[in-house]
């Protein structure tokens, strides 16, 4: 049976919002799912392109609806990114792991939204064997995955 973390990445839309700007854009979550054959839309207010393909500012100027978040930003934005995602109607959101804050969780729960926080997405999105895999192997041993 599928674990809720799993279960996650069953949805047919993604936004992946990051911040190039202050850290990274999560580039591996956004391409894995791409090749699962998901709809997936970059979001980086800093910048208008990621692995070629556009990338919007905000929820709101997304080409199309999602059904599900994953959120990679640094830990002082992720609140305002919580309700942000809330405000367009998102219900999913996958909050990367250590970018969580108690003002995002309570920001979420009072907005209804389902939470997966605590977890590396790129254990869970990316199929077959990659440098996660040792990860993943390990949680699923200790009954954590």
């Amino acid at each position: 049976m599928a674990s809720e973390c799993e279960r996650f990445w069953e949805r047919d839309s993604y936004a992946v919002v990051g911040h190039t700007a202050k850290r990274s854009f999560p580039k591996i979550t956004y391409k894995a799912l791409k090749e699962r054959g998901k709809t997936a839309y970059a979001i980086d207010p800093e910048s208008s392109e990621v692995e070629g393909d556009p990338a919007y500012p905000d929820f709101a100027h997304l080409p199309g609806p999602v059904e599900a978040a994953v959120l990679e930003l640094p830990k002082d934005e992720t609140a305002a990114w919580v309700a942000r995602a809330a405000d367009a109607g998102i219900k999913e959101i996958w909050l990367h792991q250590m970018t969580d804050t108690p003002e995002a969780l309570a920001e979420a729960e009072e907005r209804g939204l389902h939470v997966l926080s605590g977890h590396c997405a790129v254990m869970y999105n990316v199929q077959g064997f990659s440098m996660h895999s040792p990860h993943r192997f390990i949680w699923k041993l200790l009954g954590r995955y």
